[in-house]
């Protein structure tokens, strides 16, 4: 008789990765294979494909694995396309689990458009830490880990998972890291360095504190204000954005005039001035200030009108250095003073005009030298150009796009140098006072302006080549010649425009 060996202990394939449609998109096939992606009212044109992708879409709605989809066959390449399509327009998450029929560990939430899982290769030499940027909080019933540098988040399904995560708040050598209960895998690992949610830090400099991670751009932010900066911003978040009115069920709007305080009143309609004294000039220019939203294409404004506007409110007036006020003698810091207040003369923030049309200028995207007083053309696509326009006019909810679009981008570095906790709160309100000078100006000279409250922080990244967290835009403004007189009362009508 032969004696029974021992079983082999059956190998479990390690979790991979899928893509599958967010819940809220639906697939249709047309008879002549063109494929369109339906969600919340719109729908988007794929292209068409052949009989066997129409087959195989549906698949889409478990997940195909992202491996098998370049694979070499015709109909894999093909699908491959269908599903890079998807993910270029935000449609598509990713499951991180065991097969289709198995449960999902994480789930892949894009914030970008254009997000694709990105694994970099981890060797066991290799020492990893989470971003000091990284946070783990509740979303309804689901915990989530994202990052305001990440181009995804991720849905932890397995409690697990998270608290193997949490012991990297630590460096950890990877083949040590290895050993510890409930290890995640090398694979969730590396999605997760890939989105910088976590990072390898490099041999000589192993501590994983604040100048481990990133450039020394990066090292200037604190946790709350990148945070703050990436979601309240469009770009980096798949959030709801704009004026959806989203509690106008649960509770009533608050009334436009506070309430009375109770006590003694003061009466000041008794010593202000009298119906007959002249009002001064900068009390009719308050008063006469409004946003204007449609504008005047048959009569743009020039850029001779454009240079006068930039001149009075925006060019340097003076420039010096002088000693940081560190008490022991810091280092020479200078400044440059313009026509507007700015906290602590930090001065951060720059100009770049989206010209759509001004006689005298041509179509284009531009940087304002506030010290030279010129403009210098930047070369980008004309598809992001339009894309930024089209944003505006939307946020307005105009008609067309603004004749000029300024988005006003702050040098974050230059706040932060010296301010902790409160540096991207200094540097909003520098926005703010800034807006007012803009609407001032424009009224001044009979043109109309309009404050726009959203922006796109991803296109700009695009647009200029500079990394998000370096040089971006906190605030817009439309300008150009009204094609109409405001009312100062007048309610805004679009998504993003702030009055």
């Amino acid at each position: 008789m032969r004696v029974p060996g021992k079983k082999k202990p059956q190998r479990i394939a390690p979790p991979g990765i899928s893509a599958r449609l967010s819940a809220h998109i639906a697939l249709e096939a047309d008879a002549d294979g063109s494929i369109v992606a339906s969600f919340d009212g719109y729908s988007v044109g794929l292209g068409k494909f052949s009989p066997g992708v129409v087959d195989r879409m549906h698949e889409l709605r478990t997940g195909l694995a992202i491996a098998s989809l370049a694979a070499g066959r015709t109909a894999d390449q093909e699908i491959d396309v269908l599903v890079r399509r998807l993910a270029r327009r935000g449609l598509l998450e990713y499951r991180f689990g065991h097969g289709r029929a198995g449960r999902d560990q994480v789930v892949i939430e894009p914030q970008i458009p254009d997000y694709w899982p990105q694994a970099p290769k981890l060797g066991n030499q290799d020492v990893i830490a989470l971003s000091r940027f990284a946070y783990l909080r509740r979303r309804g019933k689901e915990m989530v880990l994202e990052s305001p540098r990440a181009g995804a988040l991720f849905r932890i399904c397995d409690p697990k998972i998270a608290s193997a995560l949490a012991l990297l708040s630590a460096p950890q050598k990877l083949s040590r890291f290895r050993r510890q209960p409930g290890f995640p895998g090398t694979e969730l690992l590396a999605l997760l360095v890939g989105c910088q949610i976590l990072f390898k830090l490099e041999a000589a400099n192993g501590d994983g504190l604040r100048a481990s991670e990133g450039d020394d751009n990066l090292v200037l932010w604190d946790f709350h204000d990148l945070l703050f900066h990436a979601r309240s911003t469009e770009g980096r978040q798949a959030n709801p954005l704009g004026g959806l009115y989203p509690y106008a069920g649960l509770i009533p709007p608050q009334p436009a005039v506070r309430p009375r305080w109770p006590g003694k009143k003061i009466d000041l309609r008794k010593v202000s001035a009298t119906p007959s004294e002249a009002p001064s000039s900068f009390a009719r220019l308050l008063h006469e200030r409004h946003s204007t939203r449609d504008f005047d294409d048959t009569q743009p404004i020039t850029l001779a009108e454009l240079a006068r506007f930039l001149d009075s409110a925006a060019r340097i007036q003076a420039k010096w250095k002088d000693k940081a006020d560190l008490g022991n003698g810091g280092p020479e810091v200078s400044y440059a003073a313009r026509p507007y207040p700015s906290g602590g003369g930090a001065y951060e923030l720059e100009f770049y005009l989206a010209v759509a049309n001004c006689e005298g200028l041509a179509r284009g995207f531009y940087h304002y030298d506030a010290d030279r007083h010129a403009l210098a053309q930047i070369g980008v696509q004309a598809p992001e150009l339009e894309a930024q326009l089209a944003a505006a006019e939307f946020a307005m909810g105009a008609a067309a796009a603004p004749q000029i679009l300024i988005t006003i981008a702050a040098r974050f570095g230059r706040v932060s140098w010296k301010y902790s906790s409160v540096a991207y709160s200094l540097i909003l309100k520098d926005v703010g006072v800034l807006l007012q000078t803009l609407y001032m100006m424009a009224t001044d000279m009979g043109l109309g302006g309009c404050a726009i409250g959203t922006n796109n922080i991803d296109l700009f990244a695009k647009m200029t080549g500079l990394e998000f967290h370096v040089e971006g835009p906190v605030g817009q403004f439309a300008l150009g010649r009204g094609s109409k007189p405001g009312l100062a009362d007048e309610p805004p009508r679009g998504q993003g425009s702030l009055d």
